[in-house]
């Protein structure tokens, strides 16, 4: 194997790619030949199926020059799921089963997960170094600290304005073009945002917002369009409270497209017989809106409203591009980067912990309603 490795590397870049997935495949092959193609029944097939479960995972770590716990542990869990196929295959009881085969995604859950919110909680009430126990130290600090109150006043701002404008642009559009004549093609227009990252959004935006002295060519499109009408340039982003809401432009201008596709399929499930019945009771347009179409859109308006608002919560990407938090900007999930950065380790754990008390009361409400949506179905 060692061998083989060695030769796979003086290929060229393009070639070891195939090859090692050639090599992947064949030992999926050699798997599903020995649990699906061989005899199936009888204690042969038994054994057969034993052997390739148990040895072949192994074998595979240690050709590949695993250390000698993994290529255990891989033989481990080959015999565990024989016998979880095994007992089902004797007609094994549904829970069971039922655990069995949803015992390694728990376990992946627990540490990738589980594990690290325990010990971001418990690293909130330590020092910078994690060496002792502060008590709330850190959650005073950031309540009672000007860039802490900030942060958090800030992240209130997002998570007010963003859902509730993404949701009003996003249905009044929906509305609009509804049955209209090119609707898919302006259902594109306003959801393309969605297809672009945040990073990716931040930097068209900060483009958009540049500055440049008085007198100079200016690279921004607003500063241009000022310019134009007779104004003088404007640093967008360094005025404080007012780039805050600049920046709220780039996530709602995202958003809005979300918003747009989710209630637009809602409005079309509403029932055409209530809007005629409403119709011929003398009805105006606003009226059958409010009184019809809104009531009818509830569950998908309170989708994307929590959906938005998590989202917001938990914005990062477009105040790390745009400002890197500077001239107030800065929301938690930002702050929480920016103290670990400077090995303040304890404060931007309790950054987390604040921003995973703020998210989980949305998260449970939403739960919920798709919880009642389906009892309801």
């Amino acid at each position: 194997m060692s061998a083989f490795l060695a030769w796979i590397s003086t290929l060229p870049a393009l070639a070891q790619i195939p090859l090692v997935l050639a090599a992947f495949f064949a030992v999926i092959a050699l798997l599903i030949f020995f649990l699906e193609i061989a005899p199936r029944s009888g204690r042969k097939f038994t054994i057969i199926r034993a052997a390739a479960c148990v040895l072949i995972p192994g074998l595979v770590f240690l050709a590949l020059g695993s250390v000698l716990w993994a290529a255990a542990a891989a033989t481990l869990f080959g015999a565990l799921f024989f016998y979880l196929d095994y007992r089902s295959r004797q007609g094994a009881g549904y829970l069971f089963q039922l655990v069995g085969f949803l015992s390694p995604a728990i376990f992946l859950l627990a540490i990738g997960l589980i594990y690290p919110t325990i010990q971001t909680t418990i690293q909130a009430f330590m020092n910078s170094r994690g060496t002792r126990f502060v008590g709330l130290e850190n959650f005073i600090w950031i309540f009672t600290q000007d860039t802490g109150i900030r942060t958090v006043l800030n992240t209130f701002v997002w998570v007010l304005i963003v859902p509730a404008v993404s949701t009003i642009f996003g249905l009044a559009y929906a509305v609009f073009i509804d049955k209209s004549r090119g609707e898919k093609f302006f259902k594109v227009l306003v959801f393309m945002p969605m297809a672009i990252s945040f990073v990716g959004a931040s930097i068209i935006w900060r483009f958009v917002y540049a500055v440049r002295p008085a007198g100079q060519e200016q690279i921004g499109l607003l500063n241009q369009v000022v310019v134009w009408l007779g104004g003088e340039p404007v640093s967008w982003l360094s005025n404080s409270p007012w780039n805050t809401f600049f920046l709220i432009v780039v996530l709602i201008w995202i958003q809005t497209g979300f918003a747009m596709v989710i209630l637009s399929a809602a409005i079309k499930g509403v029932p055409a017989e209530q809007l005629e019945a409403a119709e011929l009771d003398g009805t105006n347009a606003w009226q059958r809106f409010v009184n019809v179409t809104v009531p009818g859109i509830r569950s998908s308006l309170v989708v994307v409203l929590t959906t938005i608002s998590i989202a917001s919560l938990k914005v990062f990407d477009i105040v790390r591009t745009m400002t890197a938090g500077a001239n107030e900007t800065s929301v938690i999930a930002n702050e929480m980067y920016s103290q670990w950065q400077g090995f303040e380790v304890g404060r931007s754990a309790a950054f987390a912990v604040v921003l995973f008390l703020m998210v989980l009361p949305i998260v449970i409400y939403n739960a919920r309603q798709i919880k009642k949506q389906r009892e309801i179905r």
